[in-house]
């Protein structure tokens, strides 16, 4: 398997319809995080990071992920109710993805939560 280095490597990669869902979910991540984040590869998955991991996506033979951290889980876990979750991670069919309003309240919680995480180091 060829050695994914980048976003667009990783995004090329996946066949329709995995395709379209994870250009609409990094689309909705880039619209709501600070202009100061990063996107790249973590663990073989394209991810954002601010002030550490923030969120991962990814496809997979049978559905697709978002991998918001287990604090988002459990803080939002009744308007996932529906949704396939264990520690961290949210499962969906890939033609259904968690709502774009769900998705910019836990990216926006997340970058909330490394902000005090990092306001929190900084004492």
């Amino acid at each position: 398997m060829k050695k994914i280095d980048s976003v667009e490597d990783y995004l090329a990669a996946v066949p329709a319809p995995a395709l379209t869902t994870l250009k609409k979910i990094r689309a909705t991540i880039r619209s709501v995080v600070p202009t100061e984040a990063t996107e790249g590869i973590s663990y073989g998955m394209p991810a954002f990071k601010y002030n550490g991991y923030l969120i991962g996506y990814a496809a997979f033979a049978n559905h697709c992920s978002l991998f918001p951290g287990a604090g988002a889980i459990v803080q939002f876990q009744d308007e996932l109710k529906g949704y396939e979750t264990a520690k961290g991670t949210i499962r969906f069919p890939m033609h259904k993805p968690p709502p774009v309003a769900l998705l910019k309240k836990i990216v926006k919680a997340r970058v909330a939560d490394n902000e005090k995480k990092k306001a929190a180091k900084t004492r």
